[in-house]
């Protein structure tokens, strides 16, 4: 009799148990669910509806999708000069600012973490360019480079040398343009390794000390190696980040001078929405997809491996 008493009460825990453990979940999927919603109207829809108009002739001054054309823009792409010319351009942009922002970003870091008194306002320097708009820091910059009257002029022509139209020289432009992004981004890739430093433990900087290591061997030895993965994660951040440029260049060179500038994101907006071929320009926007995703690839690669090492 008393094991017929126990079992529908240890059914009945059990059964609540359960419940209790399935709450968790679907409040889970409850708070996700506005995320998830709008995630895929306004990402996953738009870049599969991109990748559909990709397939044919789509144009602005149409209605629908036109005629099916296969994969009759993604040839046109291949063999059309200023595709490749501005991926070259967007790749170059890319080289310019990744390993400056990597170099300078870990060197601030490494020299605010040692500040004993007032490290809060280095971080906050190094920080602070970073919130601005990208209007805004079009506008400083552009008066920067301003010939005969700009701050960067002004200081070339005071050293002795003669100051070349920044913003208008083929020459010049696209490492303009990569000098202000590495001052406007830098913030972002410094708070990252500052919170990679706080994670080192301070024991081994004391043991090593106490062997006789000096602070450059500490920093070659200790530091640097155990922010290997900060160091990969910052790299490719940047480089996604780089391929995807558009906003510095649209607002201080327009692609110019003699669209020596202009990105791959420009070239697809031309032809998107001057030349209103969104069929085209969706299969552009594929194939810079495609560059993007195989540089996530590899850096999931090395993160892989560095975790098998580790």
């Amino acid at each position: 009799m008393g094991t017929s008493t126990l079992a529908p009460r240890t059914a009945d825990a059990t059964a609540t148990g359960s419940g209790r453990r399935g709450r968790p979940a679907v409040a889970g999927f409850g708070f996700l669910a506005p995320f998830l919603v709008l995630y895929a109207l306004f990402l996953i829809g738009p870049s599969l509806y991109g990748l559909v108009m990709s397939f044919f002739h789509a144009s602005l001054v149409k209605g629908g999708l036109g005629e099916f054309a296969g994969f009759a823009n993604y040839a046109e792409a291949f063999r059309t000069p200023e595709f490749w010319s501005s991926l070259w351009h967007t790749v170059w942009f890319t080289i310019l600012t990744t390993p400056p922002l990597v170099i300078l970003a870990l060197a601030f870091a490494l020299l605010a973490d040692r500040m004993t008194r007032g490290r809060w306002f280095f971080r906050l320097a190094f920080f602070a360019p970073y919130v601005l708009p990208s209007a805004v820091v079009a506008l400083i910059w552009t008066w920067v480079y301003t010939p005969d009257l700009g701050l960067l002029s002004d200081v070339v022509s005071r050293l002795g040398f003669t100051s070349p139209v920044w913003l208008g020289d083929p020459n010049w432009a696209m490492v303009s343009v990569a000098i202000t992004t590495v001052w406007w981004t830098l913030g972002f890739n410094f708070v990252l390794y500052v919170a990679g430093l706080q994670e080192i433990p301070r024991d081994l900087y004391e043991a090593a000390s106490i062997d006789g290591a000096s602070p450059w061997q500490q920093m070659t030895r200790i530091t640097v190696p155990l922010l290997g993965r900060t160091t990969t994660l910052v790299a490719v951040l940047q480089a996604i980040a780089s391929l995807k440029i558009f906003d510095q260049i649209y607002l201080m060179t327009s692609g110019g001078p003699d669209f020596t500038t202009r990105p791959a994101i420009q070239y697809i907006y031309d032809v998107g929405f001057t030349d209103y071929r969104v069929g085209y320009g969706s299969a552009v926007s594929m194939l810079l997809f495609l560059l993007i995703l195989v540089v996530s690839l590899v850096w999931f690669a090395i993160v892989r491996r560095q975790e098998k090492g580790a």
